[in-house]
């Protein structure tokens, strides 16, 4: 089993920046996915991030391209996700998941950390 935990959220105004970590416990794999999702009140979770073991080509939704930027420790087994000019709409509780590739499913999830950002 791999355990997930996140860090990092908060309320922040409008422009400002946050810092979430994501730290995988437990069972590690070779070669795994790594990434962020997040779901607002009333809207269904969204893909935001994501990024494999080797950090080559990561994957951004396209409204938070230029603004956030994911990355990996494989040593500390934590991804990361920097969030810079944030806006009202990126409010929402952002979850860490992974998946074993070339598994399309993600099979492990953390709880989630609430981010708001205030206008």
């Amino acid at each position: 089993q791999v355990q997930l935990v996140e860090s990092g959220g908060g309320l922040v105004q409008a422009g400002g920046s946050l810092r979430l970590s994501c730290g995988a416990s437990g069972r590690t794999f070779s070669n795994d996915y790594m990434a962020w999702f997040r779901q607002a009140p009333g809207k269904e979770r969204e893909f935001v991030a994501g990024i494999s073991r080797s950090a080559g080509s990561p994957s951004y939704l396209d409204s938070v391209k230029g603004r956030f930027t994911i990355s990996r420790d494989n040593a500390k087994n934590t991804v990361y996700l920097q969030m810079n000019g944030l806006k009202p709409e990126d409010t929402a509780i952002y979850y860490c998941a992974l998946r074993r590739l070339p598994i399309a499913k993600y099979d492990y999830w953390g709880q989630g950390t609430q981010v708001t950002v205030s206008s």
